[in-house]
């Protein structure tokens, strides 16, 4: 099987040996001619009809029918339990009712165009955002819908999508697009390959994501292993406030007389300072002046989401003239105690979810931490040659995560392209 073909990559996939390179291997000409038997047909030529759903309020009171309504389309399923009644007519109910082998579509918003097709529903009609295509006999329900999975598609609906800010796509422009078309029987034989492959696609997406959060997981591992080990105990600990000092900060003022850049919690990641996260802000020219953040600063998110509250992060020293707001703790280390060191300490405390439980705060979403609680704070202070030593040690592996991540990002962009091209070979006769 030649290594160009889509069938030896979807071999590849089912056997876990998708690799990063392949997206070279998947690329086809766009201007292929289309095989003998095949025809461009319009849409509306190959369907029944195609028409707008019904306007009415969503009732949760109502069991029956279902009222299948954009936003219950989610990630391509719909979970009919959740989807509201209606109150409608036996005649209109008639009119509207769904189904096996329809196709809905999103006439307006975000999600504009995209469809969904429905497989064996309970008693439901439609709603008036939505667009119904009932296939004829000439064109199976499961190739209609792969087509419009592709591109080709796509490209159409770009093209004709009408309006400003919120495109929408008609009943007449759908009709008017133009689709590959071939034999039923090779519609049946080529949707069924594409089903295989798509699913071996899916597999090996979960199985990427998989490996990627297990790979997000491991910095906590890590820092567990130093940190929350059985010698946790015998360690010398101190509060921070007696070996090291915080120093001030001052509030962001819109009427100030200073332009500044602001660290941010964006700044602060766990792979190191992000300056991109700095941003252009307002402060009183005195205030300013005692915030200008030094190199080797640790700086720890003051205030923010439970999530990022607690953030930590060294300050490199750039951009020089940096200022940090009062959302932000200024941590100098004192003789005793490398910044470095510090900084991965407190990095264990976050990623560990230290602050999500001691960060206060009245509002359940914004979480804060007080100068006091990290003046009290215990921390290790070994000896600083053994300090030395972890934070190499800590630096190295995260470092071997960082690769690894980059990885299985690259890994994941190239699965996902893998559809488009995997539909663009089904809609030139290349399966």
């Amino acid at each position: 099987m030649r290594p160009d073909s889509f069938r030896y990559w979807s071999r590849k996939i089912d056997k876990g040996e998708v690799v990063c390179s392949m997206t070279t291997q998947l690329e086809l000409p766009n201007d292929a001619t289309l095989p003998d038997g095949w025809e461009r047909a319009r849409v509306a030529d190959v369907c029944q009809f195609i028409d707008y759903g019904y306007t009415a309020s969503a009732n949760f009171t109502v069991a029956t029918p279902k009222f299948l309504r954009i936003t219950d389309i989610q990630n391509g399923r719909v979970d009919w339990e959740a989807v509201p009644g209606c109150e409608i007519t036996a005649e209109d109910e008639e009119a509207n009712r769904l189904q096996d082998g329809d196709i809905v579509f999103a006439r307006t918003g975000g999600t504009t165009g995209k469809s969904f097709l429905i497989r064996q529903p309970p008693r439901a009609v439609f709603a008036s955002y939505l667009i119904r295509l009932r296939p004829s006999e000439r064109v199976t329900s499961d190739f209609i819908y792969a087509f419009f999975q592709s591109n080709d598609y796509w490209q159409q609906v770009n093209a004709h999508a009408r309006g400003g800010a919120q495109p929408n796509v008609n009943a007449t422009l759908l009709g008017s697009m133009t689709m590959p078309l071939p034999p039923v029987a090779e519609q049946k034989r080529i949707a069924g390959i594409l089903k295989e492959q798509l699913a071996a696609v899916q597999r090996a997406r979960a199985a990427a994501e998989a490996q990627l959060e297990a790979a997000k997981a491991l910095p906590a591992a890590y820092l567990r292993d130093v940190f929350a080990g059985p010698d946790e105990a015998n360690e010398n600990r101190q509060p921070i406030g007696e070996v090291c000092q915080l120093l001030p900060s001052k509030s962001i003022a819109t009427a100030g007389d200073a332009e500044v850049r602001a660290i941010t919690t964006a700044c602060l990641t766990e792979s190191g300072f992000d300056p991109s996260g700095i941003k252009t802000a307002r402060m009183w020219s005195s205030d300013a002046e005692d915030c200008v953040v030094s190199p080797n600063e640790v700086l720890i998110a003051r205030s923010n989401t439970t999530e990022l509250v607690g953030r930590v992060a060294m300050f490199s020293g750039e951009p020089s003239g940096t200022v940090a707001s009062d959302l932000t703790i200024r941590i100098w280390a004192g003789e005793r105690i490398a910044p470095q060191f510090l900084t991965t300490y407190l990095s264990f405390l976050y990623v560990t979810g230290y602050w999500r439980e001691k960060a206060g705060g009245a509002s359940g979403s914004m979480k804060k931490i007080t100068r006091s609680q990290i003046n009290s704070l215990p921390i290790p202070v070994p000896e600083m040659d053994e300090q030395r030593a972890i934070v190499r040690t800590i630096s190295a592996k995260m470092s071997r995560v960082r690769e690894l991540e980059a990885t299985l990002r690259n890994e994941l962009q190239t699965i996902e392209a893998l559809p488009a091209s995997l539909l663009r070979s089904a809609f030139q006769g290349q399966l």
